[in-house]
């Protein structure tokens, strides 16, 4: 079969530097038509990865030692295909968006552009170094879309996002230099069979280095400050494209790392306290969205929250039955799915409502719902799945984790999984209560475009119809 993996990452190289040569704010079509091809790829990698297993790709016919390999699993697969599909019906929104509220367009298009090779690379990367290169790439596309609006608030939060993030990829670098140090390679395939329990301390050091660097850039509580402001000041195609996939980017690290090479020097203390940052993370994340004024920031509080669910996987997966651990895994997966789409319609419909009305305070939304009907319907699917309501996919990976927590025994995770499902409908009511309220004397809406509106209506329903289509999505994460 022909290899596509490459092209995953060469195709937005192109339109990115395309757009970029054609000069500010344009790029749009060039955007449009690269990830229209990019999506056939990630379905037909999708395709290959279930008929013939795992696919490789050696850069330039060098593989590993000597050269770079790529690598192309069912969860590399899943992600994928979930990126490509994720940004483009972002970019149908974005196109609407800018023509009505032009700020923030000047490096739109190629960063989004640069950002998306980053991130497919990142997913293709089969080794540590090649890992926090691509690390690094997407953190300086994505502080280049936080700032590229201007103004003190959206500067001020991408200097904290780079803050973030260089802390979090100078630790991991400094993991990666000591696991070169001790075993000569930084091949994930020729890693795995070398690092044992009783491995030197050097390799914990590293192996801590690049978990705490990991989850600084996944912004798990505690390491959350940089996200809010960020995600609440950055322009809505980019609030989106940060909560719905950069922040999972690193998250999927942590998870590939600690599956494959890293297992042996996995213990069941390390998981329980990543599952209490997760636990911590949810409330946390759930008290501070019920407080908030403002819409967008509210949103942003709520990823903070379901980022916490991502993390309740690691307690259920470490040192337990197979059953529990497979459960679990699904469960987590499907919550990165289901999560990323509903969180892009969530910023999306959030975004129209914003422009529509000229505000972002939660208490003028008053007759939102009968002006923008489609926008609401949108907004309000997408919190269906953030609680976990069936039949959406957050029903799903909800129902899984807990399916994991029971058959492991630890009945805590199932009532922090509840709790945290009750708050996230409380503060989506919170939004729907003031959207219905009759509209104030005075106000103004003015009319979006219809791509605003029906792009995220399709992202929100997405992440619904997963819930009777999640068994494509976890046969293809059985392929490893």
């Amino acid at each position: 079969m022909p290899d596509v993996i490459p092209w995953l990452i060469l195709v937005p190289l192109v339109w990115a530097s395309l757009a970029f040569l054609r000069g500010p704010g344009r790029g749009g079509r060039l955007a449009l038509a690269g990830l229209a091809v990019q999506t056939g790829l990630a379905v037909k990698l999708a395709m290959q990865i279930s008929i013939s297993g795992v696919q490789s790709h050696a850069v330039g016919g060098w593989g590993a030692p000597l050269g770079i390999d790529l690598y192309a699993d069912g969860l590399s697969a899943i992600l994928l295909l979930l990126t490509q599909v994720v940004v483009l019906l972002l970019v149908v929104y974005a196109r609407a968006y800018f023509i009505a509220h032009p700020e923030g367009v000047s490096y739109f298009w190629p960063l989004t552009g640069y950002l998306l090779a980053a991130m497919n690379a990142l997913f293709l990367s089969a080794d540590i170094f090649n890992i926090y290169v691509t690390l690094e790439l997407l953190g300086l596309t994505a502080v280049g879309l936080v700032a590229a609006r201007g103004g003190t608030e959206s500067v001020g939060a991408a200097m904290r996002y780079l803050l973030a993030g260089l802390m979090g990829s100078g630790l991991f670098l400094l993991g990666v230099a000591l696991v070169y140090g001790t075993y000569g390679t930084v091949s994930i395939a020729v890693l795995a069979p070398l690092i044992e329990a009783e491995a030197p301390s050097a390799v914990f050091v590293a192996v801590g280095a690049m978990l705490v660097g990991l989850l600084l850039k996944t912004a798990l509580f505690p390491f959350h400050f940089w996200l809010p402001p960020a995600h609440g000041e950055a322009p809505a195609p980019v609030s989106a494209l940060l909560s719905a996939l950069v922040v999972k980017a690193s998250f999927y690290l942590i998870l590939r790392l600690w599956l494959q090479p890293f297992a042996p020097l996995v213990t069941t203390a390390a998981a329980q306290l990543l599952g209490l940052l997760g636990m911590a993370a949810i409330l946390w994340g759930s008290a501070m969205a019920l407080s908030q004024t403002r819409l967008k920031m509210l949103i942003a509080y709520s990823t903070v929250a379901q980022i916490g669910y991502l993390f309740l996987l690691f307690p259920l997966v470490t040192v337990t039955s197979q059953e529990a651990a497979e459960s679990a895994l699904q469960g987590g997966v499907m919550q990165v799915v289901t999560h990323a789409l509903a969180k892009a319609a969530m910023f999306a419909a959030a975004g129209t409502v914003i422009l529509s009305l000229g505000r972002d305070d939660i208490g003028g939304l008053g007759g939102v719902a009968s002006h923008l009907p489609v926008s609401i319907f949108a907004f309000a699917l997408g919190g269906i799945t953030l609680a976990g309501l069936p039949p959406s996919g957050g029903f799903i990976a909800k129902w899984l984790l807990i399916d994991g927590a029971l058959n492991s025994g630890q009945w805590g995770w199932v009532v922090v999984m509840i709790s945290g499902g009750l708050l996230s409908a409380a503060y989506v009511c919170r939004v729907l209560r003031r959207a219905f309220l009759p509209m104030e004397a005075g106000a103004r809406f003015n009319s979006p475009a219809r791509a605003l509106e029906w792009s995220a209506f399709t992202l929100a329903l997405m992440s619904l119809l997963l819930g009777v289509r999640s068994a494509e999505v976890l046969i293809l994460l059985g392929i490893r």
